[in-house]
């Protein structure tokens, strides 16, 4: 059985198409990624939100995923400003200088090798995690990674549609 629309997903269904192409962008840095999302509204429900997300990102193209890719920090150095960065990397906020240093080594290393930042659901997750995720990654093959990150957009942004669906603060 699904559920009705959240207040939040009412509220985002009703937006014209501009406001909800730029909610989407705060999901997703993809524009293939918010259009397939944009053609598929009204959403019944948050779970075909989620729906919607899972067939949309399976849908990208290697270069969409570059773009969506494209919008995410690094893992330990969240965008200044970025309180959806700081959040989702609230993780690395305990980390040791140590660990911060061998994860950016890391990082530059992966970026070198893939041409795109390491990706990985942050929400939760330790900054050993982190590291040990990047450091098995790193020696995938370049479609192997695609793919794993492909897995990861799709957490990150039902974490994010999930902000998204919900009631507005104060409502």
């Amino acid at each position: 059985m699904t559920s009705s629309p959240t207040p939040g997903l009412a509220r985002f269904n009703t937006l014209d198409d501009s406001a909800a192409a730029a909610e989407l962008h705060e999901v997703c840095a993809s524009s293939a990624w918010g259009a397939k999302m944009l053609a598929r509204r009204p959403f019944s429900s948050v779970e075909s939100l989620f729906a919607a997300n899972e067939s949309a990102m399976a849908e990208l193209t290697a270069e969409d995923l570059g773009e969506a890719m494209g919008g995410h920090a690094p893992i330990g150095r969240p965008k200044p400003g970025d309180p959806t960065s700081a959040r989702e990397q609230r993780g690395m906020a305990g980390a040791s200088a140590e660990l911060k240093n061998e994860l950016l080594e890391l990082n530059l290393a992966y970026q070198e090798k893939f041409g795109h930042v390491f990706l990985i659901c942050a929400t939760g997750a330790t900054g050993e995690f982190m590291r040990d995720a990047v450091k098995v990654r790193i020696d995938h093959s370049p479609e192997q990674e695609r793919e794993i990150a492909r897995g990861e957009l799709v957490k990150i942004n039902r974490i994010r549609l999930t902000r998204l669906a919900a009631p507005a603060q104060g409502a």
